[in-house]
């Protein structure tokens, strides 16, 4: 079992500073990339670090947010959402590799030129009780509408127009990203923290590193990301290539994003723990280490963190929730802009109308099984699959049965079963791309008996031809079976030993 470095401690805890408008530095103008997404995971561990302040003491913070530079993210900002329970923070992940010593590029794969690029947008609601802290990751490819506004690097006054999500803070720095985050989920945002993927580094090796367990061999030869089966306590660098990497499996971006709300998870376990809480010169060291590279409004400074802290004292993993919005369609294609993710609007709705009426998004946990035979633990949940079906059979109306018995169970299908090519189908057959093979497996699991067949190029949606050997459906469920409508998971839920 491999063991990376030190042990990590980190700071959670937070108090609602009220929401104002900053004023401060510009933004920067960025260009869009495809570059690796790493604004969850660099974004999340600003705010742990930042929410757990007040645990230390004021002697310690003072001075600590001299070092931060402000932006004016609600500049001129009108017709804003009315403002709801509890608080919003905007956090930014920026590229920033050309920080990075030639010698870490090498090591931990970080080619390129930098960018000054948004990574992943995502959303954090501390409830108004300082209970809970709700996460949810914005994908950067979401199909977005930017409102008016003036381009950054041209000077160009632009009408509103449709974009990729992370094309708004390239076009009009932080401001514009506010205001379109703000339009698309009509979330007010209190306040606005960026930084980048150095600055992560750089704070996970000041709190000892974090320990992540993993069930299964992880290896990406992009990253080089290399984990056999176990617990590992993993370096800046380290902990930079298992949130980065895509291509540890078939889930891609899907399975990048569980791998990071497993880091933040274990990250907030550590911190609750002691250690940098309960030290005030590693506190310290920690926080300089962090704050020397972040952006942020002017109304949040060492006053607002230490209000934050001293008020969820008694955070904990199980005080953490992690989500990402509803996704109708991966592939929106948009003319001029090429692929999006365009979210389910009716879903994403009730998402944040549960973050603004300050509701959680974790389902209560039942008490007892429902009736019926208990779904069998797949990797992949079974709604985050999509899946077309076929009957490759002369029965009438096998394919609608089919779907319809793999919709009940929790599967994303087309609705609109087809005639196979072939009529004499005995045996149930699976067609899956190999990027997708643990969708297939999920699937499989569910249709006891079928033929899994691989084919290059079919892409994200798993193909089911139904044949005369089909009796019924298995329900199955993910390994968190708490997920609920949003697909939610909390800390405790993910970190090693729970």
């Amino acid at each position: 079992m491999p063991q990376p470095h030190r042990p990590t401690r980190r700071a959670p805890g937070s108090q609602p500073p009220p929401p104002r408008s900053a004023r401060g530095g510009g933004p920067r103008p960025g260009r869009r990339d495809d570059r690796p997404r790493w604004g969850v995971r660099i974004a999340a561990v600003l705010s742990l670090v930042v929410l757990g302040s007040g645990a230390v003491g004021h002697a310690v913070m003072t001075g600590l947010d001299t070092g931060i530079e402000r932006v004016d993210p609600f500049k001129d900002m009108k017709n804003r959402p009315q403002a709801g329970h509890g608080v919003n923070f905007l956090l930014v992940g920026t590229d920033g590799r050309e920080k990075i010593t030639p010698e870490e590029k090498r090591e931990y794969r970080l080619g390129g030129a930098p960018c000054h690029c948004t990574d992943t947008v995502m959303l954090v609601h501390l409830s108004a009780d300082r209970e809970r802290a709700s996460v949810i990751s914005l994908p950067r490819d979401s199909y977005a509408e930017v409102p008016a506004h003036q381009d950054l690097v041209t000077g160009k006054a632009h009408k509103a127009h449709p974009v990729k999500l992370n094309a708004a803070y390239a076009e009009g720095g932080p401001n514009l990203t506010v205001r379109t985050v703000e339009n698309m989920t009509r979330v007010k945002i209190d306040h606005y923290l960026e930084v980048d993927f150095t600055s992560f580094m750089k704070t996970v090796d000041a709190m000892g590193g974090v320990e992540i367990c993993t069930a299964k061999a992880m290896h990406d030869t992009y990253t080089g990301l290399d984990l056999l089966p176990g617990t590992h306590r993993l370096t800046g660098g380290q902990a930079l290539q298992y949130v980065r990497s895509r291509h540890v499996d078939g889930a891609s971006d899907l399975g990048r994003m569980q791998r990071q709300q497993r880091f933040i998870a274990a990250l907030i376990k550590q911190a609750t723990g002691g250690g940098v809480l309960l030290n005030p010169v590693k506190f310290k060291e920690v926080s300089s280490t962090l704050l020397g590279s972040v952006r942020a409004d002017r109304g949040f400074g060492s006053e607002q963190m230490l209000a934050l802290g001293q008020a969820m004292r008694g955070f904990t993993p199980s005080s953490s929730e992690f989500a990402s919005v509803p996704v109708g369609d991966p592939s929106f294609q948009v003319k001029g802009i090429g692929s999006t993710v365009k979210w389910d609007e009716p879903k994403a709705a009730k998402l944040f109308e549960a973050l603004r009426q300050d509701r959680p998004l974790a389902p209560a946990r039942p008490g007892q099984a429902p009736h019926g035979p208990a779904p069998v633990p797949v990797d992949v949940p079974p709604k985050q699959i999509r899946v077309q079906v076929e009957n490759g059979t002369r029965i009438d109306g096998l394919g609608g049965r089919v779907d319809a018995a793999l919709r009940a169970t929790g599967f994303d299908t087309t609705q609109a079963p087809a005639t196979g090519a072939s009529r004499e189908v005995r045996r149930t057959v699976i067609v899956y791309d190999p990027r997708w093979d643990r969708s297939a497996r999920t699937v499989s699991t569910a249709l006891p008996g079928s033929e899994l067949r691989a084919v290059a190029g079919q892409g994200r949606t798993v193909l089911v031809i139904a044949g005369a050997d089909f009796k019924k459906v298995v329900p199955v469920r993910a390994e968190d079976p708490y997920q609920g409508e949003f697909g939610v998971v909390t800390g405790d839920q993910v970190v090693c030993g729970s």
